[in-house]
C-alpha cells in the first residue's frame, strides 16, 4: 500500500466523518487517521447500552463498520468514495469498558473493491480487551461524491 492515490486523505476522511450524523448521536471521535488505518473511539454511556449495561451489539457494530470504512477511504483517489457492501461480525467478548475503540485496517486494496478488518476493543481499567471482529467488503464509487 505505498502508493498514496490521495495525498490530503486525512482531511478527506476527517471531513467525511464530521458529516456523519450517526457518529456525533453515539459520541464517537476519530483520533486515527492514517494511510489504510484509522481508529474510531467511544466513551460508554447509558445511551449506547442493552439491558445488560454493555454497549449495544448494534453500536460496536456501527463503529467497526465506519473504522474500516474509513481505513478504505485513505487509499481511494479523492475523486472517489466509499460505501460497504457486506460484513461479517464476531462478538467475542461483552463489550464492557469505559471506551471502546474500534481499529480499521485495509487487507487488500483495489479499484473496485477493498477489503478491510476492524477489531474492538474494550479499554477498562486501562486494560484493553478484544470483544468483536469484522471483516469487510467495501465498494469503491469513483467520480461519486459524498451527500
Amino acid at each position: 500500500m505505498a502508493h498514496i492515490a490521495n495525498p490530503d486523505f486525512k482531511a478527506s476522511v476527517a471531513a467525511s466523518f464530521a458529516k456523519q450524523n450517526a457518529m456525533q448521536l453515539i459520541r464517537a471521535s476519530l483520533p486515527l487517521i492514517e494511510h489504510g488505518r484509522t481508529e474510531i473511539h467511544i466513551p460508554h454511556w447509558a445511551g449506547v447500552e442493552q439491558q445488560h449495561g454493555f454497549v449495544h451489539g448494534g453500536v460496536v457494530g456501527m463503529i467497526a463498520d465506519s473504522a474500516a470504512g474509513y481505513a478504505a477511504m485513505t487509499v481511494v483517489p479523492a475523486s472517489a468514495s466509499v460505501l460497504t457492501v457486506e460484513y461479517k461480525m464476531n462478538l467475542v467478548a461483552p463489550a464492557d469498558g469505559e471506551t471502546l475503540i474500534a481499529r480499521g485496517e485495509v487487507l487488500r486494496p483495489g479499484r473496485t473493491l477493498i477489503v478491510t478488518k476492524a477489531e474492538v476493543y474494550a479499554c477498562k481499567d486501562g486494560k484493553e480487551t478484544l470483544c468483536a471482529i469484522m471483516q469487510q467488503t467495501i465498494m469503491v464509487m469513483h467520480g461519486k461524491s459524498e451527500k
